[in-house]
C-alpha cells in the first residue's frame, strides 16, 4: 500500500488578455487529503455557482487550491481524483449531490443500503444521486476514480451521516470538513 497518491498532472486554460487562449496552469497537482491508510482525494477544481465564472485574464483564482470538505460550495461543483487501495476501511454515507463518477484504473464494488452490491472497473460510469454507499475495493491493486460532485436540492426523506449546512460552517471557520 503506497503511503503516496499517484501524481497527477493537472492543466488549466484560460484567456490571455487579447481573448487568446493560453495555458494558465501545468504542473502536478497540490491540494491532496488523505484521512485513511493509502485512501488520496486530489481536489483538480470547484465552482461556486453554476453556469460558472469565466473570467478573462491570467489572475485568476486556482479554484483547485481552495479546501472543501465533502461536498462541493452551495450551488456549486465539486471535481476530484480518489485512490482506493485494497482492504480498504469502507464507510456507508450520502451526499445531496448528483455525481458523476468514472473508474480510471482497478476495480471497486460500490454497495448500497440493502447489501445491493455493484462492481465497477476501468472505463464504467456511474451517475449517483444522492444514494446511501460505500465503496470497498476487495480487489489486488489500487482503484483510481474522478468523481464531479454537484450540488443538489435535499432529498427531504432522511437524515444524513454528514450535513452540508454543518460542513460549511466548520470550513468557515476554519476547521477540517
Amino acid at each position: 500500500m503506497s503511503s503516496q497518491p499517484t501524481p497527477i498532472r493537472r492543466i488549466i486554460t484560460g484567456h490571455d488578455s487579447a481573448n487568446k487562449a493560453k495555458v494558465l496552469i501545468d504542473g502536478p497537482a497540490q491540494n491532496i487529503r488523505g484521512n485513511r491508510p493509502g485512501q488520496f482525494t486530489t481536489l483538480m477544481w470547484c465552482s461556486d455557482e453554476t453556469p460558472m465564472d469565466m473570467a478573462v485574464g491570467e489572475d485568476v483564482e486556482d479554484m483547485g487550491a481552495r479546501q472543501l470538505g465533502t461536498y462541493p460550495p452551495v450551488n456549486g461543483t465539486r471535481f476530484m481524483i480518489s485512490e482506493y487501495p485494497p482492504g480498504n476501511h469502507p464507510t456507508m454515507h450520502r451526499t445531496e449531490t448528483v455525481d458523476y463518477i468514472i473508474v480510471l484504473s482497478g476495480k471497486i464494488d460500490m454497495e448500497l443500503d440493502d447489501g445491493e452490491t455493484v462492481t465497477m472497473g476501468p472505463g464504467d460510469v456511474m451517475v449517483q444521486r444522492g444514494t446511501n454507499h460505500a465503496w470497498i475495493n476487495r480487489y489486488d491493486e489500487v482503484c483510481r476514480m474522478v468523481f464531479v460532485l454537484i450540488d443538489a436540492k435535499p432529498l427531504g426523506f432522511a437524515e444524513h451521516l454528514r450535513s452540508r449546512e454543518n460542513e460549511h460552517r466548520q470550513l468557515n471557520e476554519g476547521h477540517k470538513g
